[in-house]
């Protein structure tokens, strides 16, 4: 019978909260995974509250908890163990970010479920990974980003270091362990044992530094802060028009050229200092001093016009209202609309990995805190009773 999706066989038991490990949730529960979402009783995960709210409901909430489930559990009865271990007999995945050790000390640790569930997946995501002297602190996507080195190449070349505003470690996280669950699965195809798969937020933001880990390996010294600039491209970054900003790719040599006969600028092509793309990059800043006088001169469409039409790569810069309102985003199907019981009609966004036979797709809005406790837990328990039945007879 063919698969309506790709994961739509996957059994998912999520312990986690916040972003990173919910991230990586909804990219399986988005491919079709059964993604059972276990919360605590009272406030259920601590990303429902935060703002802001659309009827009542926490919007970043919403997001990053599509297509799950959800089961409040009270983890600290043995009623509420046993059933959290009945659901994981019969997962194939569970995901959890919580300090190392946590899990252990409730007897859910990794090697208890191991002997429990032999083809269990169990993916963890932690601040600084299971193992190493940090492994037991506590880590946010915004101290990762400072201890990553990322902080330290981010901002004005003379100011402070600067924290991406996206959280870049905790999405980073979730994706990276999304592959590894499916590594993991693949694995299990040919052993049949699952096993632990684990990343962290330090880890997945030192991996985005490629390009710094570069210069570092062959310089032996710490990446400079660029600013606006690229480390290897130039020109390669964004630049004020008379109305606005543009982003402008032009390191090629046959891009580099053509932008040169675009701006009325010929001498800048004979010009020693900027003859290849390495020497551009060296005197990149005045290179720079010199394009922005003259992309000054007229408005950002007359210069993207302009751009297009010799086939040098270029965009505006839109804020993030505009970015979910362009044509082609909404044409890529990245903004999409669901129906929440309580928000009501909801923007979200769309899934951006396409798959041409078992496409993901927007099931179901993000659950209400406990929504689905019965519906789930409630066949478990009358397995319960089916089975000392069956034993007495």
């Amino acid at each position: 019978m063919p698969m309506a999706s790709a994961l739509q066989r996957l059994k998912v038991v999520d312990l986690s909260s916040h972003l990173s490990g919910p991230y990586c949730a909804m990219l399986l529960a988005d491919h079709g995974a059964d993604v059972i979402k276990i919360e605590r009783p009272g406030s259920g995960d601590d990303a429902r509250a935060m703002p802001p709210f659309v009827g009542g409901e926490s919007a970043p909430f919403m997001i990053w908890n599509r297509n799950k489930r959800s089961v409040v559990i009270d983890l600290k009865t043995e009623a509420g163990k046993a059933q959290l271990l009945g659901l994981i007999d019969a997962a194939d995945v569970l995901i959890e970010n919580f300090r190392p050790g946590t899990l252990d000390r409730l007897g859910l640790g990794w090697p208890t479920l191991q002997a429990r569930n032999p083809r269990l997946i169990y993916a963890a995501i932690s601040g600084f990974g299971q193992t190493g002297p940090y492994r037991e602190r506590g880590g946010f996507d915004l101290i990762t980003q400072g201890m990553s080195g990322l902080m330290s190449v981010c901002g004005p070349k003379d100011g402070p270091p600067h924290r991406m505003p996206i959280a870049i470690s905790d999405v980073a996280a979730g994706m990276h362990l999304a592959v590894g669950v499916l590594a993991a699965l693949e694995a299990r195809h040919h052993t049949g044992r699952g096993q632990l798969v684990e990343t962290s937020l330090l880890e997945s933001a030192l991996s985005f530094g490629v390009y710094e880990a570069a210069h570092v390996a062959a310089t032996g010294e710490r990446p400079p802060r660029l600013g606006q600039a690229h480390r290897g491209s130039s020109p390669y970054q964004v630049f004020p028009t008379a109305d606005g900003w543009i982003t402008v790719g032009a390191a090629q040599n046959n891009f580099w050229l053509k932008l040169c006969d675009l701006l009325g600028t010929p001498e800048l092509a004979q010009d020693r200092r900027f003859a290849s793309n390495g020497d551009r990059v060296r005197n990149n800043d005045a290179l720079v001093a010199l394009l922005e006088r003259r992309f000054k001169e007229k408005p950002s469409a007359h210069w993207l016009d302009a751009l297009e039409a010799v086939g040098i790569p270029a965009g505006p810069v839109l804020e993030f209202d505009e970015a979910m309102a362009d044509p082609h985003v909404l044409a890529r199907g990245m903004v999409v609309e669901t129906e929440h019981p309580s928000a009501g009609t909801f923007k979200t966004l769309g899934i951006p990995v396409k798959l041409s036979d078992t496409p993901g797709a927007l099931r179901r809005p993000a659950p209400r805190l406990g929504e689905h406790t019965a519906e789930v837990l409630g066949p478990l328990a009358e397995q319960n009773r089916k089975e000392p039945a069956a034993a007495e007879r």
